[in-house]
């Protein structure tokens, strides 16, 4: 059975300055500026904690978005509030673990600030956009280094990953759908969703959102 972690979790957000100085103040915690989503109407900030990462994402082009799948869908949780949005996790063996679930890869990419090309395999966005219990898988063409995990950031804490997700959904289909019972999730009861996450530092846990 191929081994599955936590790759990263999606926060939408109205405000990226306002969101990145909370995290700041609030947690000591550093975001980095992502880049653009082509195509999407969307861009994002990286929270990087070593292993993973949160995912800052919100709407930079509303025309752009409401013509989008995924930009529709940040659009309309943004126009609610902002909040936890998806998660997603990788595999030892994406196309091992994708096929079963009959999903089919796409490709996607984006641009740092810095130039550099971020590119990457995903599959079951459609899918957990309509259940958000449920992760999407993600394969990263990209050298380790370059993982947005690894991203430098000056965090005033020492955080080291991803300790848990909790959402709400019907747990034994999330659970088949992950296929691994390893992985760090927390499953209530209720309208599938995520609800929040851990993050494990040298000073203690902190719990977003």
């Amino acid at each position: 059975m191929p081994g599955v972690s936590v790759d990263h979790v999606v926060i939408a957000v109205i405000d990226f300055g306002a969101t990145v100085e909370r995290l700041w103040r609030d947690h000591g915690l550093a975001a980095v500026e992502g880049g653009r989503h082509p195509g999407w109407g969307t861009a994002n900030w990286i929270v990087p904690l070593g292993p993973d990462y949160v995912e800052l994402v919100g709407v930079v082009d509303a025309e752009e978005a409401s013509a989008s799948a995924f930009g529709s869908f940040v659009q309309a949780t943004v126009a609610d509030g902002g909040g936890p949005l998806l998660w997603c996790v990788r595999s030892d063996d994406f196309d091992g673990t994708v096929a079963p679930l009959g999903l089919v890869p796409s490709t996607g990419s984006r641009q740092r600030p810095d130039g550099t090309i971020v590119r990457w395999r995903s599959a079951g966005l459609d899918e957990a956009r309509t259940d958000p219990a449920r992760p999407f898988f993600i394969d990263w063409q990209v050298s380790p280094e370059d993982h947005p995990g690894r991203t430098s950031a000056a965090h005033r804490v020492a955080p080291s990953g991803i300790s848990w997700v909790e959402v709400a959904g019907d747990e034994a289909a999330v659970r088949d759908w992950l296929g691994d019972p390893d992985v760090p999730l927390r499953v209530r009861p209720g309208t599938p969703r995520v609800l929040r996450l851990g993050i494990a530092t040298g000073s203690g846990e902190i719990v977003l959102p």
